[in-house]
């Protein structure tokens, strides 16, 4: 039991810790949208702008990504007992880092935006801190993850309920009559052909 919750424990933290990449990386490649300061709060200098929609994009690009490399790495790392600590550890670790990216993506200029909104004049222009719009991405590293994982166990287990070589039986019995044939092989005197006395 113990060492099924250090599976789970590693797992969430782990990517837990590749959130905070995440946001850094998002901060980093993400268009961040700009406000007009009009007595002491800010306002979208474009109300049509497509910039929240691109930022929001961008982390689900980023979480997918991510969410991807999770799911695989897991089934490559996975023994025959510890799927469940796994799948558990990639959605709680999932949706923590992508709540992470959130948070840090977000921090990043967020006090100096608030400082120049407080003290700028009415109608200077300022670049403020990304934001989500769309809050159900940060559900998307986690399902991402959950899912190529189950995709990959389920090839592997199709993979292992393949008959062993092709022409043979199949998974029935070997004396087993299949459909258009007939079984005139005679029972042994006293027992029938599966050796069960008459």
């Amino acid at each position: 039991m113990g060492r099924l919750v250090r599976i789970w424990g590693i797992t969430t933290g782990v990517l837990a810790l590749l959130g905070l990449v995440a946001g850094l990386l998002w901060s980093r490649l993400a268009e961040r949208p700009e406000y007009v300061v009009v007595n002491g709060r800010a306002y979208p200098a474009d109300s049509e702008s497509e910039v929240l929609i691109g930022a929001d994009g961008t982390l689900a690009a980023i979480c997918v990504a991510v969410g991807l490399l999770a799911g695989a790495v897991a089934y490559w790392r996975a023994g025959r007992s510890n799927e469940v600590p796994l799948v558990l550890g990639l959605f709680a670790g999932g949706l923590l880092g992508s709540l992470l990216a959130w948070w840090l993506g977000h921090r990043f200029g967020l006090d100096g935006f608030e400082h120049t909104v407080a003290t700028a004049a009415n109608g200077t222009r300022v670049t403020g801190p990304l934001d989500l719009g769309a809050t159900a991405v940060v559900t998307l590293q986690p399902l991402v993850s959950v899912i190529v994982f189950g995709m990959l166990e389920a090839l592997d287990a199709a993979g292992r309920l393949r008959p062993a070589y092709h022409g043979g039986p199949g998974f029935g019995e070997p004396q087993q009559v299949r459909r258009g044939e007939f079984d005139l092989q005679a029972a042994p005197p006293g027992r029938d052909v599966d050796r069960r006395e008459v």
